[in-house]
């Protein structure tokens, strides 16, 4: 369907199978889910996923069903049919409200792609056509929260930080006694456990939110570490504590854009040697949580300023902060101030069941 769409990147095909694996997923661990396919004169028009979620349903007290890995040709019938069939299955299971698309949830690929179609998706960011709104919208779904991409720097090359904010990061440092230090790939495990506990401590009262298991974060970390650039992971420690901390990823779907068919070879050698010889030229900024008690007093800002220098010094120029809550509007004034802008804008739907 997307393929002569030269900005939609295709997904490693073997990296779905693993996602969509009921026995090696840990998301199975607390949720359950079917698949679908819509077929017309035997041949495929769409597909979509029913989710229940019990670790959602039970961390916010409600009963919502999610639907993710959606496609489907611009045709309403195969849409509300696709719609309807997982509407039964989520309705079947006590849930009153079907959301999505989130494949499988808000800590994977959510959200509908509305506005910025004219930008590839970044590395783990969906893209769609125009059409699948209206398709959403004629069968009845609304909007539950819009989440919010900001890019910075620029596609024609690295970018150095604003001399005014590399003095306010060192006065915001020597005020709170804090210090700034990349990922210690040496000891990957025990960075990953403080991974673990900034997280879920950070996002816990954010719209959606859903805490990672051990073993998803484990599972995702295993996935990263081939990839990941220590000094684009930054911890900030108070006394020796961390009290914030940042992930970002040079933008992989730089390297597999033009990878048509999701093949996994050569196309995972391709994007290794450009990590490697820092030929990427694009990030994406995918976490970054700060504990509450050390909201409000800029260290996200400080957090900014490291990776836009670091990223800076590997030929990186461009980064994408994605994705944030529409409403989070301190986190966006912060990125403004630092020189990002809004450019995309993705969408999460409710329809009762």
């Amino acid at each position: 369907m997307h393929r002569r769409d030269l900005n939609w990147v295709p997904p490693f095909r073997a990296e779905v199978k693993k996602l969509l694996d009921r026995k090696h997923n840990p998301f199975f661990h607390h949720a359950e889910a079917d698949y679908f396919i819509a077929e017309r004169d035997g041949e495929v028009v769409g597909r979509i996923v029913a989710i229940h979620n019990h670790l959602h349903n039970e961390y916010h007290k409600d009963k919502v069903g999610f639907f993710g890995f959606w496609e489907c040709i611009n045709d309403f019938q195969v849409a509300a049919a696709l719609f309807d069939t997982a509407g039964a299955w989520i309705k079947a299971r006590g849930l009153g409200t079907m959301r999505g698309p989130m494949s499988f949830s808000v800590n994977d690929e959510c959200g509908l792609l509305i506005e910025g179609f004219d930008m590839p998706n970044s590395i783990m960011m969906p893209h769609n056509p125009p059409y699948y709104l209206t398709l959403m919208e004629t069968a009845g779904f609304t909007k539950a929260k819009d989440l919010i991409a900001l890019q910075g720097g620029s596609l024609a090359g690295p970018v150095t930080p604003p001399e005014r904010t590399a003095r306010a990061v060192e006065l915001l440092k020597k005020r709170y006694g804090i210090t700034i230090r990349p990922l210690n790939i040496k000891k990957f495990a025990s960075e990953v456990e403080l991974v673990k506990k900034l997280y879920n401590a950070g996002w816990e009262d954010n719209w959606g939110f859903i805490p990672m298991t051990d073993a998803e974060i484990d599972v995702l970390a295993a996935a990263f570490k081939p990839v990941v650039v220590p000094e684009l992971v930054p911890f900030v420690e108070k006394d020796g504590v961390p009290i914030a901390f940042g992930l970002t990823l040079p933008d992989l779907n730089e390297a597999l854009r033009y990878n048509r068919n999701g093949a996994m070879f050569p196309a995972s050698l391709t994007m290794l040697y450009k990590i490697k010889m820092k030929k990427l030229t694009r990030s994406r900024i995918l976490l970054l949580g700060v504990l509450p008690e050390w909201r409000g007093k800029g260290i996200d800002s400080a957090l900014y300023h490291w990776i836009w220098s670091k990223a800076a010094e590997r030929g990186i120029g461009w980064g994408e902060a994605s994705w944030l809550l529409e409403d989070n509007t301190g986190i966006i004034q912060g990125l403004s101030k630092a020189g990002f802008t809004p450019y995309q804008t993705f969408r999460v739907l409710d329809r009762p069941t």
